[in-house]
């Protein structure tokens, strides 16, 4: 009787040892196993520098922080959006961007587009917390 069994034990024991090296092969894979289609979002607005306009916040912010119009045009045409830091209000949508600067500052600027122009609404060190007496 023991025999009997010994057929089917022996298989089961087969079949669970090729699954197990199935789900642990490593090597080779193929090609649509590896293939993760990553869409590109749009960007929310143009990257034009020629039509950034600067509030009175922002200048005073820039002189504060030591940022100057080069590097906040820098950060618009080179800089990663933040979308967590997206927000919206009755004046409409703003966009935080975060780079580094060329005198190697980690800044993020919030910029307000409008159909012909870029505001750039403030410019913020994330390293640095310089005094400030803008209002």
């Amino acid at each position: 009787m023991l025999k009997k069994y010994t057929v089917y034990l022996m298989f089961a024991v087969a079949a669970l040892l090729l699954l197990w090296i199935k789900l642990n092969q490593r090597g080779k894979k193929y090609a649509h196993d590896k293939i993760q289609v990553e869409a590109k979002a749009p960007e929310p607005f143009e990257r034009n520098i020629a039509l950034l306009n600067y509030s009175k916040h922002a200048q005073c912010r820039m002189g504060c922080r030591h940022i100057d119009k080069e590097e906040v045009e820098d950060i618009l045409q080179n800089g990663k959006f933040n979308y967590q830091r997206t927000e919206e209000d009755e004046k409409g949508v703003t966009y935080a961007m975060e780079g580094i600067t060329k005198d190697n500052q980690m800044v993020r600027i919030v910029f307000a587009p409008h159909s012909d122009k870029i505001t750039v609404v403030t410019v913020i060190d994330l390293d640095t917390d310089w005094p400030c007496s803008c209002n």
